[in-house]
């Protein structure tokens, strides 16, 4: 049985989801995990995100490390952790989970030609909010939107009068990205309710 097979397998029998499996030089395996969502249903309250604790990465470090054994896979350091703050985004179910999230994107090819010419010719990596879009006959469809303005500092006043910055937007494919991950934003005041 391959390696991302045994990963996923017990990763899934133990209610997590897998999101990357990383083999690295001097026997290090990294495994990153996930708590399984769900998305909301219409009229239905969604529940408070759930977060990967460290409790929840020894229990798949422990059962990890008997099936590797039992298949004989060979490793030194198995590191077992949560996708944190900039986790990768890889499936649809991904995406649907982060629309209206600030994420980063970098594109297989340049992308500035259908970007109406406002956007460098060469440009490959965009930063923005995702939106879903649904077409008439169902199809889904994904965008990016951004400013390329730069965001006042904190604790600088912003004049009333200041105009809104413009918003560019750019659709594209899943198969047109090379990399997806959320943008990794802190904010030191607390989660939003």
């Amino acid at each position: 049985m391959a390696l991302q097979d045994i990963v996923e397998q017990t990763v899934r029998g133990l209610g997590y989801d897998l999101v990357e499996v990383n083999r690295s030089a001097g026997g290090l395996l990294r495994i990153t995990i996930d708590i399984p969502w769900e998305k909301p249903q219409e009229g239905v309250p969604a529940l408070p995100e759930q977060f990967v604790t460290v409790e929840d990465c020894e229990k798949v470090n422990r059962q990890l490390q008997f099936a590797l054994e039992v298949d004989g896979v060979d490793y030194k350091r198995l590191e077992i952790s949560s996708p944190g703050i900039d986790r990768p985004l890889r499936h649809v179910a991904d995406f649907e989970r982060f629309v209206g999230h600030e994420i980063d994107i970098t594109l297989k090819a340049p992308m500035g030609a259908a970007a109406g010419g406002q956007v460098s010719a060469n440009r490959k990596k965009f930063r923005g909010t995702l939106e879903r879009l649904e077409g008439a006959d169902g199809a889904v469809a994904w965008q990016i939107v951004w400013s390329d303005e730069p965001a006042p500092k904190p604790g600088v006043r912003v004049s009333k009068k200041r105009a809104a910055p413009v918003l560019q937007a750019l659709g594209f494919a899943l198969d047109e990205l090379k990399e997806a991950r959320l943008a990794p934003v802190v904010n030191f005041k607390g989660r939003a309710a």
